[in-house]
């Protein structure tokens, strides 16, 4: 195996072990990588009107050029996961959500390899020709939330951002190490549940251990999209972004070791971004942090690399 392949398994291997939400699996003779939280489905979003406001909101929430499509009473709850930068200290409690998966209707749970990902076209422009090739017919609700994923993929990044959809894990390590650089060791950071009840998981969470500042000089971080197969939508912003990992205690049982990044310059940010309009800011007028949900992730050199 080249240098470019290990390179590549390493990553996977630590993405197996420190997310523990993968697997490898047979698909149609290949290996693949399968994301269990993908195919879960919420049968309170049962419209295609509430579904797709669902995902322009998901969106939103990673893209800092993209605008909130709908009000406050409309947000979903995962946009809890939002705080301004004092709130990061011992002992503050606030009101969060931190979802099991993405409740999309595109139900496929797997990352495919390059060579399975790349012959099937991925742009807006191939749209019609796209939804041929996965019989999905044009105007459903599989259409739209894919639609809607091509056109935050393809949007211009924000000055001074890079980003990416990886729709392989080869196309993944590549722009990781594009940013992070080409011969930089990779460290996987995610968030998980420490202990978890079958109580509601919107509730009140304790930060009950001092945040840890993580040094880094970079980030990338990688959140999931809604697609027939895992995409990633991947991306660096450059600035001065602070990487957190800290423990909350929910008063329904529920203990969680939650990785953080605070944005503390947002000046550019998208005035309609869904941070603001939770937090009643303004952009550039105070840092801007969120917690990662658990089938997310953050890549950042290991300290062996710094």
């Amino acid at each position: 195996m080249d240098s470019k392949g290990l390179a590549c398994w390493n990553l996977l291997f630590h993405l197996l072990i420190v997310l523990g939400t993968c697997d490898f699996v047979p698909v149609d003779g290949t290996n693949a990588i399968r994301h269990q939280r993908m195919d879960v489905n919420n049968p309170q979003r049962n419209s295609k009107r509430d579904h797709v406001a669902h995902v322009q909101e998901k969106m939103s929430m990673h893209d800092h050029s993209h605008s909130s499509s709908h009000g406050m009473h409309q947000m979903d709850p995962s946009t809890t996961v939002f705080f301004v930068f004092d709130d990061l200290k011992l002992g503050k409690t606030m009101s969060i959500l931190f979802p099991d998966g993405d409740p999309s209707p595109l139900s496929s749970p797997y990352l495919w390899p390059r060579e399975q990902a790349d012959p099937i076209p991925f742009s807006l422009a191939k749209l019609p020709q796209i939804l041929q090739h996965f019989s999905f017919p044009q105007g459903s609700r599989k259409a739209q939330v894919m639609e809607d994923t091509l056109r935050a993929c393809e949007t211009k990044p924000i000055k001074g951002k890079s980003k990416a959809c990886a729709t392989s894990y080869e196309s993944l390590v590549d722009f990781a190490r594009m940013i992070l650089g080409l011969n930089t060791d990779i460290e996987v950071l995610s968030t998980h549940h420490l202990a978890k009840s079958n109580a509601a998981r919107l509730q009140n969470y304790t930060i009950t251990e001092a945040p840890e500042r993580i040094s880094n000089p970079k980030m990338v971080s990688c959140h999931t999209m809604p697609y027939p197969f895992i995409v990633f939508y991947c991306h660096y912003q450059q600035g001065d972004n602070r990487l957190y990992r800290t423990v909350l205690s929910g008063e329904n049982g529920d203990k969680v070791e939650a990785i953080a990044i605070c944005h503390m310059d947002t000046s550019q940010w998208n005035r309609d971004h869904v941070s603001f309009q939770m937090l009643g800011i303004e952009p550039g007028t105070a840092p801007v942090c969120h917690f990662f949900p658990a089938e997310n992730f953050v890549l950042v050199p290991s300290t062996s690399s710094i």
